[in-house]
């Protein structure tokens, strides 16, 4: 019997239809009462970023709640959902980042910084017998049509917003490849920590061209610094403080591991940020009917500029006629 404890959020419905040749039962966020006879344990809920903020919680809030009941209930394996922000953003990072990789969240963000504590607290369970076996999934920002958090919004909105010197590159991973990284780390029983990411990267001037967004005026470093920090006071920037960073610096992630235990991303990194933002509608436009709809545009103006000049023309007539009659 396999538990999932968030199955109720857009990525625990397909996990929970990936596993559909096996026995589940859905926990949701805080339940602890783990039915006898659970052999794996699938924790959802660290990773999932509005479900959490949505209850006011901390990403390690009940962690050892749910590890305690997994104890008693005699289970041996758990996968859980972290997130490959517990590395960090850094000028220093190698590329790519591999599961050796330090942990490094910045202090400006919680959420990364509670996700790394949640590792801890289920590393340590693992280590308190020899039979346990813990699998850590680090996916990058997953977005879908839907399932797509505020905060992966935030940062794919906020890629290709550095001035002054090139762009950091970015990373994204279908919700549907998260979910059958979950599937098969379960059905495998993999141990360990896996990175999820679709293959290789794209710089953020494409997803920001794929976004429809004209290039940007460079500034100079500190200028552009504190011009993002005055746009996010007055809530017209796109990404808070704590994330700034992740936008900034590069922390790009190597799927080598989880590939080579049989999973594979289905989908690219355009292909999952053109699904999961809400893409200008003219970038979506063939270039012939982009000029079909200028040509149109232009002929409607024309049309209503006659219009506008006709009307003139005949209340001017109307005025003269009136004139010579007075």
């Amino acid at each position: 019997m396999i538990a999932v404890v968030g199955c109720e959020t857009e990525l625990g419905r397909r996990v929970t239809a990936g596993l559909n040749g096996a026995e589940v039962t859905g926990l949701g966020i805080g339940e602890t009462e783990i039915p006898t006879g659970t052999t794996c344990l699938i924790v959802l809920t660290p990773g999932d970023y509005d479900t959490l903020a949505s209850r006011r919680r901390s990403a390690t809030a009940g962690t050892d709640a749910i590890l305690n009941a997994a104890t008693h209930a005699g289970v041996r394996r758990i996968v859980v959902l972290s997130s490959a922000m517990v590395y960090g953003a850094w000028p220093n990072n190698p590329m790519p980042l591999t599961e050796e990789a330090p942990l490094r969240p910045g202090q400006d963000f919680a959420f990364a910084r509670q996700l790394a504590a949640t590792e801890y607290l289920v590393e340590n369970w693992r280590r308190e017998h020899p039979d346990r076996r813990v699998c850590v999934l680090r996916p990058v920002p997953a977005m879908a049509r839907r399932g797509t958090s505020s905060v992966v919004r935030a940062l794919a909105a906020g890629y290709g917003l550095r001035a002054g010197e090139d762009d950091a590159p970015c990373q994204f991973v279908h919700l549907d490849d998260v979910a059958s990284a979950v599937v098969l780390a379960a059905e495998k029983e993999l141990d360990g920590v896996f990175n999820v990411s679709a293959d290789g990267f794209i710089d953020a001037s494409v997803a920001r061209a794929l976004a429809g967004d004209p290039p940007r005026l460079r500034l100079p470093g500190r200028m552009a610094d504190r011009i993002a920090g005055l746009r996010w006071r007055f809530q017209r920037g796109p990404i808070p403080p704590g994330l700034r960073p992740y936008t900034r610096w590069p922390w790009l992630v190597a799927n080598d591991r989880l590939r080579a235990e049989g999973w594979a991303p289905t989908a690219t990194h355009e292909q999952v940020y053109v699904e999961g933002t809400q893409t200008r509608w003219w970038t979506m436009m063939t270039p012939k009917r982009k000029q079909e709809l200028s040509l149109g545009v232009a002929a409607t103006l024309v049309a209503l500029l006659l219009g506008v000049l006709s009307v003139i023309g005949w209340r001017s007539l109307r005025g003269r006629r009136a004139a010579r009659r007075g």
